[in-house]
Order: structure tokens, then sequence, then C-alpha cells
């Protein structure tokens, strides 16, 4: 046994860690946290200083038991979990649950390198309780909220689900998409004349220039341009001054999200477990952090890489500042380990996200690019010396909001043309950060050769309808960069935050398709004005966050009954009081009694109350003109619906499930009308009525008492005739065998099911490669398909038993293993499968009946149905809509 036991939390550390340490050292991994509190019951002591009740996770108390005995033959054990509050609880957790001393060794890196590992080696020290406490508050206070106030959720919302749930960070994150759907809701587009012309410069170059201000109205733009016939464009000024762009700071946990967003289209999520594997590759430095900080090591290796891959002239050295007050400046920025490797990683994903933090480190050391910026201004002179005069004010911002209207004023006399010189590059060679909604028509080119008192030679002028544009909705990098601004969270807890408020139903992550709508343009162009309309599309968004209808419930309750929960400066509070904890300027029992109190009151006072009107989130719509009965629209156990009547002795309501994106704060009556036309025919094809309705697997036409799915690009609501016997006919198509031929006196025939087509022989089905097709399938080719499927079944068994037929030796994907009856059970790596008897494969499978398994007793065997019934109620479609819709 080594003389030293390592432990860190991830497999991937460990095996990178045990590459750098002598043979006196073992590195093991605990494969995360492996104490916490459990999941049934609070499992907090409220009454005696919050104490909480861990327990070793059930599966991992094999490894427990393994690392304890290691720990106890090993002379020395080091704890080198993560540099962070979690990594510290880890190293805590293993601390306890392995009864290693107090002054156990702990090592901290921030890379995963030889040097950093032999270093921290060097200079260990012992858990930092601090550090350790502030993730125990941050836990135990996740706990009662989730603990106590989610059950309130489950009796006020929805008719008792209990897939609901509440928490610090993620109702706040689901309060910010909520509040900005309803403010782009509410948005009204205004419409402003944006004023542009084109001067013609040396017979072929182009000056584009711009009028400072909109006009408010078409007919103040037009009588601008109306104006510039015949006027005189003279430059009047040119403003020539040296500019500079700074390098971005090196990447913390947040903004390398948003950037992986923007540039590679990576979610949150993913951007994370890219970085993660990076990270224990040796790749990397630590990926959860929110400093902008480098060392002086790192410093001085980019410095190298810049000088030999770019001259001594692009080097300018930055320590940057990082603005979050809480932030940990011992701490680094994202950077690559080893600047000489310009690509890192195993697979497509990794090396591009590596990239990206290559370039942002590199270029952070760089020198400034040198710009020169050039303002032009254009004097107008119009005809006769006339002073021509609009009734309506000039709007000073981009886009006017609303016209006003009183005394006339002056036309504007003058345009505006801005370009920009790159004199020297700098770290622009290297990397340019991106920006959210990024606007093309903010971009700045080349300005043509230009003098003072030059007469310009109008090309054309246009006065074009823009409109105002709402906030745009928050994509995942978005609402970490807002979450990170307001204080709220911490590097670790962006990405689970948000698949929390996804994975629970609160809000969707999808695209939204544009709208058209037109816009007026008029054009002076040889002394003459015209108008032309045209068409834009605007409002497409893609990847954003919509919140849901249970969402929107949801955070309103909150908002109401909880409002401390969900207000942005009670959590960023508590952030910096866990701050102060990790500092020991705080004790986190003194933190946590402040809070509960308070809250548990307001838990005690809802629970007795008789609140219902979230129970449904109901809003009356109006009166359906058939019947004139009350049109509803509310949330149900299952999902938002539209109700037609009330439930009475005499009669029951109809119901209609809403259609995706429909909100109950938005729809409107004839929306809620629009979804009792289903059932709804189509027309006939051959002679048989086509019926449109939706049932459990989603819309469907009915034709013949047989049931075709639509697609999800086909509207169940407007679908049309012809579109509805292409489906049909397609669905036949598919459905029948066709016979190729024969092969060994055997029918070979295809045909396509659920899983695609497939060439089927002897009773047997041959999957066709994906890219292949039935129509250009030939006999011979599906016979080299049959002899293909023989010979990777005949290697699938390594050995059969004719005694036995139940037991198989199989060369499954990830190594041999024995198929015993419906268990597969594994080979030892010291056995040669080959060799195995029958004897010997009853013996390994525990002696147990072949093809039969293990009889469980007690609870055990009780929990898998309970498990079956509790899915089987999650997925049991909307008994509102069942009645609403033809059953399939």
């Amino acid at each position: 046994m080594s003389k030293n036991l390592v432990i860190v939390e991830s497999p991937a550390k460990a095996k990178t860690i045990e590459g750098y340490l002598g043979k006196d050292f073992t590195v093991k991994s605990s494969f995360g946290h492996v104490r916490d509190l459990p999941k049934d019951g609070l499992a907090v002591d409220v009454l005696n200083g919050f104490k909480p009740s861990y327990e070793v996770s059930p599966d991992k108390k094999k490894l427990v038991s393994e690392l304890k005995s290691l720990a106890k033959a090993a002379d020395e054990v080091w704890l080198a979990t993560d540099d962070d509050r979690e990594g510290e609880a880890i190293s805590w957790h293993l601390k306890e649950a392995l009864g290693l001393r107090d002054n156990t060794k702990r090592i901290v890196f921030r890379e995963i390198t030889k040097t950093a590992i032999q270093n921290a080696i060097k200079a260990p020290r012992t858990i930092d309780v601090d550090l350790v406490n502030a993730q125990q508050a941050r836990r135990v206070l996740d706990r009662l909220v989730g603990y106590e106030l989610s059950p309130v959720l489950w009796r006020k919302i929805k008719g008792g689900s209990t897939g609901l749930s509440a928490g610090r960070v993620q109702s706040v994150a689901l309060r910010l998409v909520v509040e900005r759907e309803r403010e782009i809701d509410k948005h009204s587009a205004k419409s402003s004349f944006k004023v542009t012309a084109q001067f013609i410069v040396d017979g072929n170059k182009v000056l584009n220039a711009e009028l400072p201000k909109n006009f408010a109205t078409s007919v103040d733009a037009r009588a601008f341009l109306e104006a510039c016939i015949g006027a005189t464009f003279t430059i009047k000024s040119l403003e020539t001054r040296p500019a500079k762009k700074t390098p971005a700071p090196p990447f913390t946990t947040s903004t390398l999200q948003q950037e992986a967003s923007r540039k590679l289209g990576y979610s949150v999520d993913r951007t994370m477990r890219i970085a993660q594997n990076l990270y224990e590759a040796g790749k990397i430095s630590y990926m959860r952090t929110d400093s902008t900080n480098l060392s002086q090591e790192a410093i001085d290796k980019a410095v190298a890489e810049i000088g030999s891959e770019f001259g001594e002239k692009y080097i300018q050295t930055r320590q940057f500042k990082t603005k979050n007050e809480s932030a940990q400046e011992a701490h680094e920025a994202i950077r690559p380990t080893n600047f000489n490797d310009r690509s890192a990683g195993g697979d497509r994903d990794q090396k591009r996200l590596y990239e990206l933090i290559w370039k942002r480190a590199i270029a952070s050391q760089m020198s400034d690019a040198q710009l020169e910026r050039t303002t032009v201004t254009i004097s107008i002179k119009f005809a006769n010396g006339v002073t021509t005069t609009v009734q309506t004010n000039i709007d000073d911002s981009p886009f006017a909001e609303t016209p006003t209207t009183g005394k006339a004023q002056p036309f504007p006399n003058e345009l505006v043309a801005q370009g920009e010189v790159i004199k020297f590059d700098g770290f622009l060679r290297v990397y340019l950060e991106s920006k959210d909604d990024e606007d093309d028509e903010d971009a700045k080119g080349m300005l043509p050769p230009l003098t003072i008192g030059q007469v310009l030679n109008l090309g054309q002028m246009k006065a074009t309808e823009k409109f105002t544009r709402p906030q745009p909705r928050y994509a995942e990098a978005s609402l970490v960069k807002k979450l990170e601004e307001m204080g709220i969270g911490r590097p670790s807890t962006y990405a689970p935050t948000i698949s929390t408020i996804i994975n629970r139903g609160y809000v969707v992550k999808q695209d939204k398709p544009g709208q058209e709508r037109k816009y007026v343009e008029y054009t002076l162009q040889q002394n003459q004005v015209n108008e032309t309309s045209g068409k834009e599309t605007f409002g497409s968004e893609k990847a954003k966050l919509f919140p849901t209808n249970t969402g929107i419930v949801v955070n309103d309750f909150l908002v109401e009954y909880f409002p401390d929960i969900v207000d942005y400066k009670f959590t960023a509070t508590v952030e910096k009081e866990f701050d102060e904890i990790a500092d020991g300027r705080m004790n986190w029992q003194t933190m946590l009694g402040s809070f509960y109190g308070d809250f548990h009151k307001n838990i005690e006072d809802i629970q007795g109350s008789s609140i219902v009107s979230f129970k449904t989130g109901a809003r009356d719509l109006g009166l359906d003109p058939r019947t004139g009965k009350k049109i509803s629209a509310r949330l149900g156990k299952y999902g938002a619906y539209a109700q037609i009547g009330e439930s009475t002795d005499d009669e029951k309501p109809q119901y209609a499930n809403l259609r995706d994106g429909q909100l109950i704060e938005t729809i409107t009556l004839q929306d809620a009308l629009d979804l009792f036309t289903l059932p709804r025919e189509v027309g006939f094809f051959e002679d048989k009525p086509m019926t449109i309705g939706i049932g459990k697997f989603g819309p469907y036409v009915k034709h013949d008492d047989k049931y075709v799915s639509l697609t999800k690009e086909d509207d169940p609501y407007t679908i049309d005739e012809e579109r509805t016997i292409q489906l049909i006919q397609q669905k036949r198509a598919e459905s029948v065998s066709e016979a190729l031929g024969e092969f060994e006196g055997k029918l070979v025939s295809t045909g396509k099911g659920r899983f695609g087509p497939y060439v089927k022989f002897d009773d047997k089905y041959v999957s066709l490669p994906r890219n292949e097709s039935l129509a250009e399938l030939t006999l011979e080719r599906a016979i080299e398909l049959i002899q293909a499927k023989r010979v990777t079944e005949a290697n699938k068994y390594i050995k059969e038993f004719p005694e036995n037929p139940a037991v198989k030796v199989v060369n499954g994907q990830y190594g041999p293993y024995l198929a015993v009856g419906k268990r597969n059970v594994k080979i030892p790596k010291d056995i040669d499968p080959a060799t195995l008897t029958l004897e010997d494969c009853l013996k390994l499978a525990g002696d147990e009946p072949a093809g039969k398994a293990p009889a469980k007793k007690g609870a055990a065997a009780k929990a898998p149905a309970k498990a079956k019934a509790t899915t089987a109620t999650a997925k049991k479609p909307a008994a509102t809509a069942k009645k609403a819709t033809a059953k399939k």
C-alpha cells in the first residue's frame, strides 16, 4: 500500500493527478459528496442551532468503506478537492465520514499541472471551517426554504400537484423571466422615420451619412425630403481624433457562459460540462471563479507566447480588477494552463471552448488597438434659401415614442457621417468580444478622401420607417449576466439554477418565429420623392426563455405571499452574508436564525389560510356567443386549459387544453373559442370523413377508424383537406410491405415501422442504415444486410448452453457479461469468458435458478410498483383535455 492517500472528487481528476505524483501516492475519487441531508424529512434541528443531520448517501456506502480502509493503511491522507466552498465541504464530509483527524492535510490548486500539484503538496493546510460553514449555511437555508415552502405550493397551486418547488435563487430567476415577458406583452411599437443619405464622391466612392434625429411622423419625413430637392450639400467640418479599444478581461464563470452562448451557441450547462472536462484533463485553470485576476506566472507565460507569435509590440500586460465586491481575488480567472497549446481537448466541443479561453486570456495581455475616428458634418442649404418648417417636433431619441405637436420648428440643416480606421490591430489580431443582440447598423467603415468646403453630389436620400423594440427575452447567458449584476447567486449556482426552472416546467427554452409587418419608405432621387412600402420580419428569437403558465402562477403566488423569497435586494443580501460567514465575520447559525423566524411564521399563516385564487390562476375571458356561458382560462393539475360553463349537478363544463405558447394572462376570448373547434372535419377522402383531433399522443387525423399522427409542422387548427390526404397516403405507403424477391428459398420483403425502414427475412428484421432508402434498395443489397446481421449475431454470444438456453455468455458493447434470464451479471476481469461452464455461470449469478431473478422482500419489493404508479400518474393526460377531444 502507498504511504500517501490523496482523495479528490472526480475520477478524471484522479487519473490526471496520479500521473504527476510518484509511486508513494495513491489517488482515489470520492465521486463528489459522500454525505448529504437525507431526502426524506427536514433533517435540520431548528430548535438546536439548525444542526443538520447528515448521512452517507446510500450509493456511497461501499465507496466510503473502501476509502476508510485505504485511509487506515496509509501513513498520510491528503484531501485535494476543489478550491471553493463546495470543495471545502466535500473535504470536511470526507474527514467526518472516514474518521480522519482534525489536522488532516488539505491541499488546494487552481490548475491540474505537475508544478501546481507539487507546490500544493509542499504547502498543505487544514480544512477551513469558515468556508465549510458558508456552504452549510447555504445548504441548510435552501433545505428550509424548499422543504417548508414547496408543500405550500402543492396545496395552493395546480390542485395538489407535487411537481412544484421553490428556492431562493431559482425563484428570483423565474421572476426575472416572468417580468420580462410582461414588459414585452405591454410594449406597443411606435414608429419614427430615420433619414439616411448616400453621396457619390470621386465618381464611384460612396459616403453614407444620416440625420442625427428621427422624424416622428411620415408627414414631416416626406416634407424634409421634398425640401432637399435642389439643395446644396457641403462638407462643413472634418474632426479626426485618435481612439483605442482595450481587450476584455480573461473569463470568469459567467462571462465564459455568456461568450460561449454568443459565439458557440452552447447552453450554460453544456459550457460548464465541457469546461469541467478541460479542467480535469489539466488543460485550463479552475472554471468556477468570479475573479478576473491572473497570477504573475500566468502573465509571464502569456507574454512569452505573444512575443514569439506576434512580436514585442503586441505585448501590454494588465491586471484586471473585478467589479464584483465579493469576488475572491486570490483566485484566478479561467485560463489555459499552458499558453503554448493553441489547441486542446478530446472532441470538437472541447477544442472550440478551449480555443475561446486561449484567445480571451492571450488577448487580455496584448496591446490596445489604435484607431482613428473621423466625424464629418455636412451642411444643407435648401433651394432658394427658403427656411422650411415642420409642424411636429423632432424626436431626440433614436426612435420616437410619441410625436409631439406644437409650434413650428425649422428643419435640421446638418447630416453626420462617421468612419473608423484601425491604425494598429493590437489584441484585435486575436480576439474581439461579442455583444448580446448586436446591431449591424452601428458598424462604421472607412471614409473616402474628403476636404472642408467640398460640395457633395447626392445620390439618394431615404426616410425609412423604424419601430421601437421591446427588451429581448432572456437567453440563458443573458439571464446569468443579469443575476451576476444583481449580486444573486455565485459561479457554481448559475447552471443548476437555470436547469431547475426549465426542468420544473416553469420556463421553456425555445425559438420564436418572427411576424411580418409593413413599413413605409420615402426615397429622394433625381429630384423626385417616391413612396414605397415593404415588409420586414420582426420579433424572431432563438433559444430564448419563455415562462409557462405554471411558472407565472408560481411566481405570482410567491410575489404576493412570500415577497422576501423573490425580493432582489434580499436575495443579494443573503449572498453577501454567506460571504461574511466564509470570511469568519458572521456566525452561520445566527444568520439562519434571523431568517427563519419570520419565514416559518409566514408559512404557518399561509398553510392555515383559505387561499383559493392561486389554485387555478383563473381568468374570465367573456361569454360564449353560442351558449351564453362564461369562458375562462385556468391552470389544472396537468396543464393550462380553457373552460366553457361551470360544473353543476345538471351539466358538466366543456374543456380544451391551451396550445403551446398560449398564456392564461394573455389569451383572448377568440383564442379560447378556437380551441373548441376540435375535433373538426376537414373534408372527405374515399367517401369517408377526415376528422382532426388531439389525443393522448398529440394531434391526429382519424379516417376509416384509423389514426394518423400530425407532424410537428402541422397545426391541427389550420390544416387543410389536401395536406390531410397527403398524411394518410404517406402513412399507407410506409406501412405496406413490399416483396423484393427470394433468398435461400424464403421471401425477402421491406417495410417501414416505428423505428424506420427495414428488411424482413425469416421473421427477423434488419434496419436500413440512415443514409439508405427503401426506394433505392435492391435485392442484392438486402441480402448483404441480412448476412451482415447474421455475422453480428454470431459474434454476439461467446458461449451458449443447449441444456439451459436461458444462460448465455454475451460479448457486449462494454465487454463480456453473463445473461441469465432477464439479469445481466458482470464477469470478473481475471476470468476468461470462453472457459466458463454452465456451472460456473450459475455460480457467478449467485446460484439462482436460471432465468429467474432473486425474489424481492418487504418494502424493497413494493418500491418499484409505487414508483411505477407515480410515473403513471405524472404522465396521465389531462382529464380536461379528454372531455374536449376524441379518444384514439
